[in-house]
């Protein structure tokens, strides 16, 4: 079930109050949300757009803006008819719905933010440069970097040799063409200012063996946004893969209890 933005075109799935997807960077809504996208929308309007090199949108010659990425998201949901509605931001994707929040107030009702962050720590920015230096000139070792870093640890020792050769070829041959814009932006994002004034209900899941976005970050948000809640998720960075039927029941069930 497919959904994704086309060179500034939208495209939603299911019925029921709305739901806007923000995927994270080097992805797409598809490689995202893919595992949970039908459950995602058996009750809910699920809208998403691909940022600028993902999917089939083109790439930006440009640098990244968050606020051209929230207003984007933002405006396919309310061209798709949907006066309010919920933002589950995944990663980077998580800035990208705060931003959302904070510029449209009346639009967001619910917020749930998965491994995701605040602003770029030092861990980011140690591994921002090699993840964009990487994405423009080796696949093959970006590949061994990203399965090196985004599972968690129980997941990626749980592989036999083949899976993981496996995971490298998928892994691989799915980096999007405008990773390097993505990880620049990822590298200099900060809306710790946004936080305290998000009006939304907010669910922060922590993935607790996260070693991209660490926990103290996704604490450092459920800290600050008035009213958030935070759950854990014993997941590294990518809970589709390890955990999507928890993940979703998570995202599923809070915005049933906070929808307009």
């Amino acid at each position: 079930m497919p959904i994704s933005g086309v060179g500034g075109l939208r495209s939603a799935a299911g019925q029921g109050p709305g739901l806007a997807l923000a995927h994270g960077a080097g992805s797409s809504i598809d490689n995202t949300y893919g595992p949970i996208l039908q459950g995602l929308a058996t009750h809910h309007t699920v809208v998403g757009i691909d940022y600028p090199g993902s999917g089939n949108t083109p790439r930006s010659t440009r640098p990244l803006s968050l606020d051209d990425l929230a207003d984007q998201l933002v405006a396919a949901a309310v061209a798709e008819g949907l006066d309010t509605f919920a933002i589950s931001g995944y990663s980077l994707g998580g800035p990208v719905a705060i931003r959302a929040a904070a510029r449209h107030p009346e639009r967001v009702t619910a917020l749930v933010l998965t491994a995701t962050l605040p602003y770029r720590d030092n861990r980011l920015a140690l591994a921002t440069p090699i993840w964009r230096k990487l994405a423009e000139t080796d696949h093959e070792l970006l590949s061994q970097f990203l399965v090196m870093m985004a599972p968690g640890a129980d997941a990626l020792e749980a592989m036999p040799y083949e899976q993981l050769q496996q995971a490298l070829a998928f892994t691989a041959a799915h980096i999007a063409d405008g990773t390097p814009e993505h990880a620049e932006l990822a590298g200099r994002v900060d809306v710790r200012d946004d936080l305290p004034g998000v009006q939304a209900s907010t669910l922060v899941i922590s993935t607790t063996q996260d070693w991209f976005t660490s926990t103290r970050l996704h604490h450092q948000i459920a800290d600050t946004i008035p009213g958030a809640q935070l759950v854990e998720l014993p997941t590294g960075h990518l809970p589709m893969v390890e955990r999507p039927e928890e993940w979703q029941q998570l995202i599923t069930d809070f915005v049933a209890r906070h929808s307009a």
